[in-house]
Parts: C-alpha cells; structure tokens; sequence
C-alpha cells in the first residue's frame, strides 16, 4: 500500500506501509501527522491508519516538553486549521477601532479642524462654483498630507510589529484568536511583516478581489498572503511551542 503524507501544507510521498511503520516506531513522524492512501475518502492521522504500530511504541521518556501543560507542537492539523474570511473581517474592524483615537489626535494636532472649518466656509460662500469648491478641497488635503502620512506609517507599524512579535498577531487578531504565520507555521520576521501590510495594498488596488481570495483560495490566502508567503491561523501563538521553519524537501524524500 502506497500512503501520502501531509505535512507543513505540502503532500509528500508516496511511501509504503513499512517504510512509514518504521518511522513511527523510530519517531521521525508523529502519530498526529496525516496520511492518505488511494480509496480513503478523507486525510485521516497516522494513529487511525497504523493503531498497532502507535501501541505498540514504548511512551517517549519525560522531558520537560512532556510535562503537564507543555505547549503543544505546531502538527500538520494545526497548520491546516485557516482563519476563515469573516473571522479576519472582524479583526481588521476592531484593530480600526483601535486605531482610530491616535489617528484622530493627529488630524487634531495636525490642524485637521482648522482645516475642516476653512474648507467649509469656503464652500458655503460660493456654492455654485466649482473651481473654488474645487480649490476648497485642495487646500484641504494639502493641509492634511503630513498627518495622513504619519497615520498610514504609524499603522504600517502597528501591523508590522505585532505580527512579527511573540503575539503574531494584532490586537484584533488576538482577540479573534488567530495568528500570521509563515508557510511552515512560524513565526514570521519583521522584514516581512513590513512588506506584508503594503502588499495589502495590491489586493486593495484590484476592487479588493486580493482580500475576497481568502473565501476561494486552498489555504485561505489573499493575495498579499500569497506575495509574502504567509498563512492566517486558528489559535494564539501562545498556545504551541515556537516553531522553527522547516528546510524544503521533495515530495520523493521524506525527511521527520
């Protein structure tokens, strides 16, 4: 019988029966990594399609990852566990919430109502002229130019920082319970949390097809995920260990 392997989002193999019997008595898979053999209607874990080989493993001897309340590792099932597109959705509204109060104490500080006021009379006193209307609303944003770019840095950040940090994660996220990872589940660096909020732009800029790509997409990926190589998963980071990006191998060579 010739079994696949899923792991890390990749199918690999196929490999036969005693090859992966051996490497579940050796270790080198888990028992929660799934597998799939021709005629099987669903992925199911190597402990359901080999139960003798799991009971018939001696228990690992203890270590401190083994102790009550250890994280978890991140397993081929937690890294197929996406974030659906909804769930997103609310996060980004409340992470708007949340930065909605400092953004509006720069326009403040920044002149945004002395700015508001003066377009406005300017239209209230030649309502039928366009040009001065027109001129109105220039001056308006030329005004508010320094103060939109700070706010769009600061939120460039915000989303940088956070989802780089221990967190992975904004606060939104947080709340909603969800993280960004990289493709093998890891934590991603700050470099690429950086190019990951302006490639938002991109799915933005296409009458925001890039965001709705997370309802049809195989791994839920909008297409700033796909830019940067990133995955939005189910579960707090701080509920699995730290998890190391893992080298690439070929769907012909298994490596644990």
């Amino acid at each position: 019988m010739e079994v696949w392997i899923g792991r890390d989002g990749e199918r690999h193999g196929p490999y036969t029966d005693g090859d992966i019997r051996q490497w579940l008595r050796s270790g080198q898979v888990s028992r929660d990594d799934l597998g799939w053999y021709e005629g099987l209607a669903d992925w199911q874990p190597l402990s359901v399609l080999f139960p003798e080989e799991v009971r018939s493993t001696p228990p690992p001897a203890f270590t401190a990852s083994s102790a009550p309340g250890a994280l978890p590792q991140t397993t081929t099932a937690t890294l197929e566990d996406y974030a659906g597109f909804w769930k997103r959705v609310a996060a980004y509204i409340l992470d708007a919430i949340i930065l909605y109060i400092p953004s509006l104490l720069i326009q403040k500080i920044m002149g945004g109502d002395a700015a508001e006021a003066a377009m406005k009379q300017a239209q209230l006193s030649a309502p039928d002229d366009p040009h001065l209307m027109l001129t109105a609303f220039s001056q308006y944003y030329d005004t508010m130019l320094p103060a939109v770019l700070i706010i769009t840095v600061m939120t460039w950040l915000y989303f940088a920082f956070c989802e780089s940090s221990a967190w992975q994660a904004t606060i939104g996220k947080l709340a909603l319970g969800i993280r960004v990872t990289d493709m093998q589940g890891a934590r991603i660096s700050l470099p690429r949390a950086l190019g990951r909020y302006p490639a938002k732009y991109l799915s933005a800029f296409i009458l925001c097809i890039g965001f709705l790509m997370v309802t049809w997409t195989q791994r839920k990926q909008g297409l700033h995920d796909m830019v940067v190589g990133t995955l939005v998963l189910n579960g707090r980071a701080s509920e699995f260990k730290p998890t190391q990006a893992t080298p690439g191998s070929s769907n012909n060579s298994f490596t644990a």
